[in-house]
């Protein structure tokens, strides 16, 4: 039985278990539906087993040897896998301007932190990908067991982590991409590829591009790490199982051949609406984050004219572009919403 059904399933006897409000006691009406599903770990339920399920089918689905839900975001998974495969004093290597989770992974492993630079592309003001050669230089000085990608970027910049991987495996050293942004990645070859099947480790946010509910995402490992009891250290003992249903359902939407319909279709109209842009300059490498700019404005004049004038708030912005993130929910509302404000001038 599928966690989705799972909930659906009615209850036949009195539970004097947790959650407290019985699935019956509504404090916010508007989400009755939300309590009403909200079941624990019950003999009545044994939700546990179709949870296991689920993992399973996923790691089919992505072709890794596990899959984790995770439902606090990626930040989990990242602290995960840097718990997983070091320990205390071991080196790990990340972006001195990484996500803060990457700093706290590294704070809570009780492991010594080495910073790598990337370059900026200077005409956007965002930063560059990186590259295999810098990855052997950090890895042939120091004594480092885990590196931390982000790939891609905010910007939807990507790495080479095929690359990447073999300078890893030279050295002995793991593997970690954050791919909280590429989430779509393994449902179009219209996207950049994934790391879920190269990398020791991914994680990616489902929220953030796929259509899930914030803060559901998936860690991904092709180890033989026991994942799970390395989670259950950092992870409340009291799992939402409706979050958890819904990325069951997440990844068999985004695997089912509507979803990926759906999803190439939104990536056909978003490359024929940046074709057709004449009044900006646009760099995208992944077709949903398009970076923005127009000649006489910086970044944050731009940004504030789409906020003030278009009605358009931007997911990022620096003093040279803006970026807009689209993903499987930007609907032709929006997209409308975007042809019009590239055909016009500021």
């Amino acid at each position: 039985m599928s966690l989705i059904n799972l909930l659906k399933k009615k209850c036949t006897r009195q539970l004097f278990t947790t959650p407290s409000h019985s699935g019956r006691f509504f404090i916010v009406s508007k989400f009755r539906q939300f309590y009403k599903y909200d079941i624990s770990e019950t003999d009545e339920y044994n939700p546990q087993e179709a949870l296991d399920k689920a993992e399973k089918f996923a790691s089919k689905v992505y072709g890794t040897k596990q899959t984790i839900f995770l439902t606090n975001g990626s930040t989990s998974g990242i602290i995960t896998a840097v718990l997983a495969c070091c320990k205390k004093d071991d080196g790990v290597l990340l972006w001195e301007n990484a996500h803060p989770c990457h700093h706290n992974a590294v704070y809570l492993a009780g492991v010594k932190p080495y910073y790598y630079t990337l370059k900026t592309i200077e005409n956007w003001g965002i930063p560059d990908k990186f590259d295999s050669e810098t990855l052997d230089k950090y890895l042939t000085k120091d004594n480092i067991k885990a590196v931390i990608v982000t790939s891609p970027t905010y910007e939807g910049v990507t790495s080479d982590i095929k690359e990447l991987k073999k300078v890893c495996q030279k050295h002995g050293a793991y593997l970690i991409v954050d791919e909280a942004h590429g989430a779509l990645y393994p449902f179009s070859e219209k996207l950049p590829d994934s790391a879920v099947k190269i990398a020791d480790f991914t994680v990616q946010s489902l929220h953030k591009t796929a259509g899930g509910l914030n803060p559901t995402a998936l860690l991904h490992t092709n180890t033989d790490f026991d994942i799970k009891e390395t989670l259950s250290k950092i992870n409340t003992t009291s799992p939402s199982y409706p979050l958890l249903a819904s990325i069951e359902a997440n990844i068999r939407f985004l695997n089912s051949s509507r979803g990926r319909k759906i999803l190439n279709k939104l990536l056909d109209e978003l490359k024929e609406i940046q074709k057709n842009c004449t009044n900006y300059e646009i760099y995208a490498p992944d077709i949903t984050k398009i970076n923005l700019k127009r000649n006489g404005l910086t970044g944050f004049e731009l940004s504030e004219i789409l906020y003030d004038k278009f009605k358009i708030e931007d997911e990022k912005t620096n003093e040279i572009s803006t970026l807009l993130l689209s993903g499987i929910g930007t609907d032709n509302l929006k997209l409308e919403r975007l042809k019009k404000l590239f055909k016009k001038r500021l």
